[in-house]
């Protein structure tokens, strides 16, 4: 397939377009800095500049393209959500959006599939509840968010481009997104739980990710929001635990709610609460995991850690 990627170059986006190229796609990475991609032998990765606000040369890429996948967007929690951040957080993603659709729009041959990033963020903080795809959005500002950005993707249905909407949870992977903040103070054997510890965490291991984004491409039946999460939830108490025997270090040292909100404001309430949100779509239509559980997840990432737990 001839696949375009916005947002091909952070902690998921480089990890799938190496993916798609050595699975034999030709893919085009719409990016700011095309020195950030990495070229291999054999597999057709082509950087295009871009700054994901204007019109340009940038938009002929779509022309003949099979597929867009759309990644683009500011990282969440990388700041306080100051109203600055927050307008940054909401134009990167719902005018980048509503660009690339724009463009796909006026393409002599439009591309068929349209696969988006959006969040599981959508459901708001909720209680114990297993909430699927069908499950109403919730309150808050990411919520709305995620409204917003998902109507944009959504336009390209109005021109019979089949529309997913990858509401995704926390990815796992070591060398990037949320768990390599987290690994840094339990090797200092300073980790433990953000309080309460009751929340949920719904998580994915990246090779599911990208699995999931794959399996998309592959399946015309497959349209609308689609959870990015593993079958597998856990309470922010549980992953601790399980991370700490991973990385063969205690779970001790808990983060009160407080000292979060303090320092970081309405974004510190993202860590202290969470959802619990079931991949029912893919499960149903035949998506296998290979990832299931934590533990799994956990022994992928970090294997040679595992094995030293086995031998002591």
């Amino acid at each position: 397939m001839n696949i375009v990627v916005a947002g091909g170059t952070g902690f998921i986006g480089r990890a799938l377009c190496a993916a798609l190229g050595l699975g034999g796609h030709r893919v085009t990475i719409l990016t700011r800095n095309a020195g950030q991609v990495v070229k291999q032998p054999g597999v057709s990765l082509n950087p295009i500049h871009w700054n994901g606000r204007d019109t340009g040369p940038w938009e002929q890429a779509l022309e003949g393209a099979d597929a867009v996948i759309n990644l683009a967007g500011a990282p969440i929690a990388e700041a306080r959500w100051t109203d600055t951040r927050k307008q940054l957080l909401t134009d990167s993603r719902v005018l980048t959006t509503r660009l690339l659709v724009r463009a796909m729009s006026q393409r002599s041959s439009i591309p068929a599939t349209f696969i988006s990033a959006s969040g599981i963020g959508y459901y708001g903080a909720s209680d114990d509840r297993r909430l699927d795809e069908g499950a109403a959005r919730g309150q808050g500002f990411l919520a709305d968010l995620c409204l917003a950005w998902e109507a944009e993707a959504l336009r390209a249905a109005e021109f019979g481009t089949r529309v997913v909407l990858l509401r995704t949870g926390m990815v796992l992977e070591e060398d990037g997104g949320a768990l390599a903040k987290m690994v840094l103070p339990f090797k200092l054997y300073a980790g433990g739980p953000i309080m309460p510890g009751t929340q949920w965490v719904s998580w994915i291991h990246r090779r599911d990710h990208i699995g999931l984004i794959q399996w998309a491409l592959a399946n015309n039946g497959v349209s609308g929001p689609l959870n990015a999460v593993a079958p597998e939830a856990v309470t922010m108490r549980d992953f601790c635990l399980r991370l700490g025997h991973a990385l063969h270090r205690p779970s001790w040292f808990p983060v009160p709610e407080f000292i979060l909100k303090l320092a970081l404001g309405e974004l510190g309430s993202l860590m202290t609460t969470g959802q619990r949100v079931t991949p029912r779509k893919a499960l149903e239509a035949g998506y296998a995991f290979h990832h299931v559980t934590l533990d799994s997840a956990l022994q992928a990432i970090f294997p040679a850690t595992a094995v030293i737990r086995r031998g002591a």
